[in-house]
């Protein structure tokens, strides 16, 4: 069996070996099992169902959310020789009549639906007549409430079991908390389910936050070191991607909005333009991005302050799905999260604000903290660094200086307990005001509770407003301060935090940075780093351009930027040495090796082969 399917992997995937966990997910599946798999983004999930699909008898049926996601998948499926095809709103009656007319005939070995398509009573007859083998559900987490994406359509997908109780379901995600996962599994009612959880490391993504400080600046610096390079720019707010992108084109990088303001056709053009690198930056809400299989997405930005981890996580993970180096960069200040916190109060229960301050306050606290941030992430998803650094984040790489923050700390410690002190027990305030008082404020409020009046009141107007609330938020990471969970959040002394002011314990923090210009791009070797000719790379890329361009196609379709890199590397002068380069199959090689073997051999008519060392191994193409 194993044999059997390294020789499906390599003629129709091009590939030669499996990533982690893949094979033992294929065989499950095979064998008739339920399955949950959670692999990162860029881990190969939907080689856990395409591959079981093309050695099973029957129709392989994959529940996608997206229209652009299944069009992407079955785009490549089918340049990779694969029967594969989508029902959708997007078709016209006469193609949708074709495809259910093909359906019938047993054409296809996968079909994509959406879920409210999926649950058509007309369907659901449908498919018991098309010989199913397995359903795969893609995003799973939309299934659960606790998850950041919920979806009530997928609620609906658990009827299937009923439908078709003999049939093995894939249930995968790449990001779901272990509470997300269990609700996975019961909303379902997967059976005995194999359950595969990868590692949430993407070792070839670097992390960074950024002091945010005349943003636009910074992100236009950015950019324009990487002009060459596909990137991503999440904002807080359609009015923030549209300002983004127009000043981006004023700039002479051109630049496309994504969001839910934009009609269905604006979307899909934007996406598509995107897609086949006509754009290279995309300046977009939370709306864009869950599915999307662009592998050559160099950069994310957060432009703002996400709302929690969890979509943090899964935003950043678009970045670098081919396994090649790329950046993750967030933009933080203090203020971002105020005006989050303006929305979450607009939030119609109480357990739903108490829910998202809980998670803005984990995102702050990721943004300010000077920890490792690939460790501070992984704990997030309850998976431990084993080391003590990461050498692939802005904390790790840079590490901030430390200062004795002693006497800093006996001020704000001793303010917050005189406030409580002067007004009682029953009352609280929050952060800002706490630094009015520290800084000598004449302000209403402060005169209103006569804190104007207190020892601590203007004994800290030497520290700028901005250094106060860094301290403070640090001191909440040390567990000195806490701050409640309540509407109107207020800072209280925990008594970790009185027995430093009794005691008068040192205290070290870490310096506030500076803002400072965003990261230039890095140089040497870095995690997933493919050495190759950088000259005949840019060659084969224009190649892959104008062969996408007549297919009609995204240009990573033909090839991802891996392949090329290969190619770049080891120069191949016949079919059999194109074979070898991940990626390249049956269908390819027939297809493109004889334009990109011509291209080569023409390069080495005026050019001198370069030697690199064979450092790479098989990824996702």
């Amino acid at each position: 069996m194993k044999e059997q399917l390294l020789n499906t992997l390599k003629q129709s995937f091009g590939f030669s070996a499996f990533r982690p966990l893949q094979e033992e997910i294929i065989l499950d599946a095979l064998a008739g099992r339920d399955v949950f798999a959670l692999l990162p983004t860029g881990g190969g999930k939907s080689l856990c169902f395409q591959l079981p699909a093309l050695m099973n008898p029957g129709l392989t049926v994959v529940v996608s959310p997206l229209i652009s996601l299944m069009k992407d998948q079955v785009d490549a499926l089918q340049a990779s020789g694969i029967p594969a095809t989508f029902l959708n709103s997007s078709l016209g009656k006469g193609e949708g009549r074709n495809r259910l007319r093909g359906l019938h005939q047993g054409e296809f070995r996968l079909l994509y639906a959406a879920p409210e398509r999926l649950m058509l009573s007309g369907m659901l007859d449908d498919l018991q007549s098309w010989n199913v083998g397995l359903i795969a559900i893609d995003e799973a987490h939309c299934i659960s409430e606790w998850g950041h994406d919920f979806r009530p359509e997928y609620r609906q997908l658990a009827t299937l079991r009923d439908r078709f109780p003999d049939v093995p379901v894939m249930a995968l995600t790449a990001t779901a908390t272990q509470r997300v996962r269990d609700d996975i599994v019961r909303q379902l009612r997967l059976k005995d389910a194999s359950v595969y959880v990868a590692s949430f490391n993407r070792p070839n993504l670097t992390y960074r936050v950024a002091p945010k400080s005349k943003p636009y600046d910074q992100l236009l610096r950015f950019v324009r070191k990487r002009r060459n390079e596909s990137g991503i720019v999440y904002c807080f707010s359609r009015k923030g991607a549209e300002s983004v992108a127009q000043r981006l084109t004023d700039d002479g990088i051109r630049a496309l909005t994504y969001h839910a303001g934009l009609t269905a056709k604006q979307r899909t053009e934007h996406q598509e333009l995107f897609l086949r690198d006509e754009v290279r930056v995309i300046a977009a809400t939370v709306a864009f991005g869950m599915g999307i299989n662009k592998p050559n997405v160099r950069y994310v930005v957060h432009y703002d302050l996400p709302k929690n981890i969890e979509g943090y996580y899964q935003e950043t993970g678009r970045a670098g799905r081919d396994g090649l180096p790329s950046e993750c960069l967030l933009f933080f200040s203090a203020a971002d999260a105020i005006k989050q916190m303006a929305f979450i109060k607009e939030k119609p229960t109480v357990k739903e604000q108490r829910i998202a301050r809980e998670q803005l306050d984990q995102m702050v606290h990721y943004a300010d903290s000077h920890a490792c941030r690939r460790a501070t992430l992984l704990s997030y998803f309850g998976e431990k660094w084993p080391g003590d650094g990461c050498d692939g984040c802005d904390n790790c790489q840079a590490p901030q200086d430390m200062f004795d923050a002693t006497v800093l700390t006996q001020k704000l410690l001793s303010c917050v307990v005189r406030i409580r002190q002067k007004t009682g027990p029953n009352y609280g305030f929050g952060l800002n005001h706490i630094i009015e008082v520290l800084t000598g404020a004449d302000t209403e409020r402060v005169r209103k509770w006569r804190h104007n009046e207190v020892s601590t009141y203007g004994i800290g107007q030497d520290v700028p407003r901005a250094q106060w609330q860094a301290i403070a938020r640090q001191l909440m990471r040390l567990g000195h301060l806490r701050q409640t969970v309540d509407e109107f959040p207020k800072i209280e002394i925990t008594p970790e935090g009185m027995a430093a002011l009794t005691s008068r314990k040192k205290v070290t923090l870490t310096k506030t940075a500076e803002p400072v210009p965003a990261p230039q791009p890095q140089t040497g070797k870095r995690a997933g780093d493919i050495p190759c000719d950088e000259i005949l790379f840019d060659r084969l890329r224009t190649l892959r351009r104008r062969l996408a361009d007549d297919l009609d196609v995204p240009a990573y379709i033909v090839f991802s930027d891996v392949a090329l890199r290969e190619m770049a590397n080891r120069y191949p002068q016949t079919e059999a040495d194109f074979a070898r380069i991940s990626g390249v199959g049956r269908q390819k090689l027939d297809q493109f090796a004889k334009h990109f073997l011509a291209e080569i051999a023409e390069f080495l008519k005026l050019n001198p082969r370069q030697v690199f060392h064979d450092s790479f191994g098989e990824m996702e193409v």
